[in-house]
């Protein structure tokens, strides 16, 4: 490749010289410290999104019809390992029955588990939904905390449950990582983690605060549509000439 070059990086902690071949595509890669790199990323990686038809994540949308942390954490609960489609459905059919706490402590555990399936493990989120009301009622007035460490103490509730909880109920920067967010920016080469809890904090350090927010919306439609996690679309990709294209052994 005509614009490759050689550079040859010393590194003392093993006495060990580690030499990598890098191309001008990657130079992007090493200026992730300039803001514009961010603002040129999202503005494209945008445009491509509304290109190839791809919509809001679920809970953006549900986020936009009311504005209710309630609702935002519910549906999150719901959404965990479950489609986009099955989680809007199911969302809608429980919040048609109940959509605050209180109410939801009317329903039995059983009319729950109907409302929200096929979203998976339907039995036990209807179980920590019940839980979850329950907690906010008697320890939080009912309101659901803006803290992630409270929200974490509820059952079921993990970092992205409690970080998209932030970022869409309360617009509090918080970055969410879900399996699209831990795949793109490892294979982007913004990082190199292996769980998405270290993504979170890999990105805090890398990223401006201004994108904590919008990143899971746009990374989960990109990661849909075009960085699929096989063979991703990488022709339809504005981007691909400054992706690092980690772990990618054939794509489109």
């Amino acid at each position: 490749m005509r614009d490759t070059i050689m550079k040859t990086l010393s590194h003392q902690r093993t006495g060990m010289v580690i030499t990598f071949l890098l191309s001008e595509k990657w130079r992007m890669i090493f200026s992730m410290n300039d803001e514009h790199y961010w603002d040129t990323l999202f503005e494209k990686m945008e445009h491509a999104v509304q290109e190839h038809g791809g919509g809001l994540p679920s809970i953006s949308l549900i986020a936009r019809q009311a504005d209710s942390p309630y609702r935002i954490l519910i549906s999150t609960l719901i959404s965990l390992r479950t489609k986009d489609e099955v989680t809007l459905e199911a969302s809608a059919r429980l919040f048609s029955l109940a959509d605050t706490p209180g109410s939801m402590l009317l329903l039995p555990q059983e009319r729950i588990e109907q409302a929200i399936y096929p979203a998976g493990f339907y039995r036990t989120k209807a179980s920590n939904i019940l839980k979850i009301s329950r907690i906010l009622l008697e320890k939080h007035a009912g309101a659901v905390p803006a803290d992630q460490q409270q929200l974490l103490a509820l059952p079921g509730v993990g970092i992205k449950t409690a970080n998209l909880t932030l970022n869409l109920g309360f617009s509090i920067e918080a970055i969410c990582v879900d399996t699209h967010v831990h795949r793109i920016s490892n294979r982007m080469g913004w990082i190199s983690t292996r769980t998405p809890e270290e993504s979170e904090r890999a990105l805090q350090s890398v990223m401006p605060r201004r994108y904590w927010i919008p990143l899971n919306e746009l990374l989960v439609t990109y990661g849909q549509r075009i960085c699929t996690p096989v063979s991703p679309f990488c022709s339809r990709c504005p981007v691909r000439e400054c992706c690092a294209q980690i772990g990618v052994d054939r794509f489109r």
